[in-house]
C-alpha cells in the first residue's frame, strides 16, 4: 500500500512539474500575434487577386484573337470556294 501511495505521489509530482503557467502565457501571446497577422491577410491579397483577374481576362482576349487569326489564315489557305 505504501508503494502505491508513493508511486501515485511521484506521478502527480512529475505531472505537475512538466506543466507550467508560463507556457500558457506564451501560447496566448502567440495566438494573439497570429490572429493579428490573419486579419492583415485579406488587405494584402486583395490587390493581388485583382491583378490576377485582369491577367486572366487579358489572356482570354488574346486567345480569342489568336483563334480568329487561325480561322482567317485557314480560310486563306483553303480558299473561299467551300
Amino acid at each position: 500500500m505504501k508503494k502505491l501511495l508513493f508511486s501515485s505521489a511521484m506521478v502527480l509530482a512529475l505531472g505537475l512539474s512538466f506543466t507550467s503557467c508560463r507556457d500558457t502565457d506564451k501560447k496566448e501571446d502567440s495566438v494573439i500575434i497570429i490572429e493579428k497577422e490573419v486579419e492583415k491577410v485579406p488587405a494584402k491579397t486583395e490587390g493581388a487577386l485583382e491583378k490576377a483577374g485582369k491577367a486572366i481576362d487579358n489572356a482570354a482576349k488574346e486567345v480569342k484573337e489568336a483563334g480568329k487569326a487561325v480561322d482567317s489564315a485557314a480560310k486563306e489557305v483553303v480558299g473561299d470556294d467551300n
